[in-house]
């Protein structure tokens, strides 16, 4: 994953994808918190890992929508950024990189209560989440989102996280540990 700031050493010929981009995952983290958390916070790693599941893997969101009956619309994103079976089910290993470049720009506020990390959005990152909802190259992302969070904002980390390995067994829980969810 490079910064833009280091592509002018990228070989022009090769083609760049979105998934190398540090900026392009921290935009859709800072959209995350603020359109899917609890005003512009998530509590805990887990329930950060599973909404940001949802909204990469949107025909999985459907699928989970259909199992507990909720309303969904089936659509479309840009090019899903991987993510790999985990301990606790699907983890992206940029997540500590992604969070301390957010929180180094005083973008977010990382805190600890017991053993949760609540990761909030401050008045810059809010601001810069508002901008970028409103682009619209992240049109689709935001849409998607909102849905994201109309079935599971209410929903704990853990809970979350058995429902994915619940109604993914074949395409989550079955997998290897570090094995790309496809």
């Amino acid at each position: 994953m490079k910064l833009t700031a280091e592509l002018a050493q990228y070989p022009a010929g090769r083609p760049l994808n979105a998934d190398q981009i540090v900026e392009y995952h921290a935009a859709r983290l800072l959209l995350l918190m603020h359109l899917c958390g609890t005003k512009g916070e998530i509590h805990g790693l887990t329930k950060l890992a599973k909404l940001d599941f949802f909204v990469r893997y949107p025909a999985f969101f459907e699928r989970a929508t259909k199992e507990l009956d909720a309303q969904s619309v089936a659509g479309t994103l840009m090019d899903e950024a991987t993510m790999v079976r985990h301990h606790y089910g699907p983890w992206d290993p940029r997540y500590y990189q992604l969070l301390a470049f957010l929180e180094g720009r005083e973008l977010i506020a990382v805190e600890k209560e017991k053993k949760t990390f609540i990761f909030a959005l401050t008045d810059l990152g809010t601001e810069l989440a508002k901008r970028l909802s409103a682009a619209s190259p992240f049109v689709e992302l935001v849409q998607h989102m909102k849905q994201v969070k109309g079935v599971f904002s209410e929903k704990s980390g853990d809970w979350l996280k058995k429902i994915v390995y619940r109604v993914f067994d074949d395409e989550v829980a079955k997998l290897s540990l570090g094995e790309v969810i496809r």
